[in-house]
Formats: structure tokens, C-alpha cells, sequence
């Protein structure tokens, strides 16, 4: 048992800097390893859990993740466009047919998950003051 808590944890610190790196270079995903990274360190130490769910840049990425409430449009949407912008570069740069295959057949099931996914409503700021001013 020990052995699979140090892999979880190594793997979850691997993930974590290579998803930071990723924030940095565009062609490396950042939000799928971060949500690697946490699942990881769920499995391996609470405190490193913990330490990422309160992160005050990475932690509303997991958060928003774990969350029932589904994800903002605004977030889904940028995901799907940067992700299909991403492929669309590695498409051309390796120009090989099964690569190409491989990639769009990656994106339009990465695009239908993200599509299907529950969409959380967001007040706008207006509104909130709104009704903060109805409720005095």
C-alpha cells in the first residue's frame, strides 16, 4: 500500500509542474493535468489535497471540477477553442494522416464530453447588488 501512495504522489507532483509549465507553453494542457494532480494527491496525502483545493490560482480550477453546480460557459467555451486551436497547430506541424485521424477523433470526444457537461448560471454583479439593495 505504501509503494501506490508514493507512486499517486510522484505522479501527482509530475502532473502538477508539467500542468504549471503548460500554463506558460500552449501546446501543454494545464487544467487536465491540474485535475490529474488532484486526484493523485487525493489518493495519496490529504494535505497536498488540500494545499492544491485552497491554491488561490489552481484551487478554483479543481473546485469548479468537483463541484455539482457544472462549469462556466465562458470557461467551456475558451477549453474547447484552445484545445481545438492546439490540435489544429499539432495538425499541421506533424501533417501525418493517422495523427490527424487520431487527433480530430481525440477533440470531437473531448468537444461532446465539454458540450455535455452541466453549465453553471452566474449572476452578473448588477443583479447581485440589485437584490443586496431590495433586501435593505
Amino acid at each position: 500500500m505504501q509503494g501506490k501512495r508514493i507512486l499517486y504522489l510522484l505522479l501527482g507532483w509530475l502532473s502538477l509542474f508539467t500542468g504549471i509549465i503548460g500554463i506558460f507553453l500552449p501546446l501543454l494542457p494545464t487544467t487536465p493535468l491540474v485535475l490529474l494532480a488532484a486526484w493523485c494527491f487525493s489518493k495519496s496525502s490529504k494535505r497536498f489535497h488540500t494545499w492544491l483545493l485552497e491554491h488561490k490560482f489552481l484551487g478554483p480550477i479543481v473546485k469548479d471540477w468537483q463541484s455539482s453546480d457544472g462549469i462556466p460557459r465562458q470557461a467551456r467555451n475558451r477549453a474547447i477553442v484552445f484545445m481545438w486551436l492546439g490540435m489544429g497547430i499539432s495538425i499541421w506541424v506533424v501533417s501525418r494522416f493517422w495523427a490527424t485521424i487520431g487527433l480530430i477523433a481525440i477533440g470531437m470526444c473531448v468537444s461532446t464530453y465539454l458540450l455535455r457537461m452541466p453549465l453553471r448560471t452566474e449572476q452578473d454583479p448588477a443583479d447581485v447588488t440589485t437584490q443586496q439593495d431590495k433586501d435593505h
